[in-house]
């Protein structure tokens, strides 16, 4: 009898652990079933952004945090959607291959839509990539046309480069001259020395010798070229996530949040973003 008691006690404990195990595994499939108000970054499914270091849009700091236009962009848009962005400084030529086998999920780093938008799949167009010319600030250049007869300078395998070279159509004058060099200190110094009538270039690069020049320059209002700038996922891929990133940057830029970022790192918003005065 004794052992008979035994073993009833011990299928007693045996149902109980059961039962107390179904239960708590019914509390958890429940508690799952319920969306949360709000969930940690650590619990939300990663998604890899490439990157190249290109101020203001996406850099690194000393102490190894990303920073930038972009970067920032980023973080919001896809928290919001759900993700947690991690960036992935890659060497930009490798880019096709990175998102092609899949070690990175989109490219974001003030990349344009132009003349590749059959390339990738995108989201976007959310804000404008400007070339922008700066004169000195007693300069009697008012205008683009102002620069016909002009010395330019411009940095060489630029974009700006192809426009005063007349290998992209545009509108702006026949020049002087048009002096290539090979990086933006040399740019500088030929506006500075008087080597040079006007310099062009992108507007971020433009912005931070105007910055520094505390008078000496400024930029004309008007740009000569203008492309959109979008996110890049493998082509035939993440197509719902693209349109919904894309929606969701609308909604940050209709909330103000885009123009207040932009702002920040001391670009023109009015200028740049879609709906402004560049569209």
């Amino acid at each position: 009898m004794r052992k008979n008691r035994k073993n009833d006690s011990h299928t007693r404990r045996k149902r109980i652990c059961i039962a107390a195990f179904l239960l708590a595994g019914s509390l958890i499939s429940g508690g799952c079933g319920i969306k949360k108000e709000k969930t940690s970054d650590s619990e939300l499914p990663e998604i890899v952004i490439g990157i190249d270091y290109f101020e203001p849009y996406s850099y690194q700091t000393s102490d190894g945090e990303y920073k930038g236009i972009d970067v920032e962009l980023a973080e919001e848009a896809f928290q919001r959607l759900g993700y947690q962005p991690e960036f992935e400084k890659i060497v930009w030529e490798d880019k096709e291959k990175l998102l092609s086998d899949g070690t990175i999920d989109c490219l974001w780093s003030c990349y344009s839509m132009n003349e590749r938008e059959d390339k990738y799949q995108w989201a976007g167009p959310y804000m404008y990539s400007r070339q922008m010319v700066v004169v000195r600030a007693e300069s009697e250049i008012r205008t683009l046309q102002d620069l016909k007869g002009k010395r330019i300078a411009v940095q060489a395998t630029t974009k700006a480069e192809d426009l005063f070279l007349h290998n992209i159509e545009s509108d702006l004058p026949q020049a002087e001259q048009v002096n290539c060099f090979s990086s933006p200190n040399e740019l500088y110094a030929a506006l500075r020395k008087n080597y040079a009538d006007a310099i062009a270039g992108h507007e971020a690069m433009l912005g931070s010798l105007i910055q520094d020049g505390k008078g000496a320059y400024r930029m004309l209002e008007e740009s000569p070229y203008k492309s959109e700038l979008g996110i890049a996922f493998k082509k035939g891929t993440h197509e719902e996530l693209a349109e919904e990133l894309t929606e969701t940057l609308t909604e940050m830029q209709n909330e103000g949040i885009t123009e207040k970022i932009v702002t920040k790192y001391g670009l023109d918003a009015d200028g740049i973003l879609p709906g402004g005065e560049s569209k």
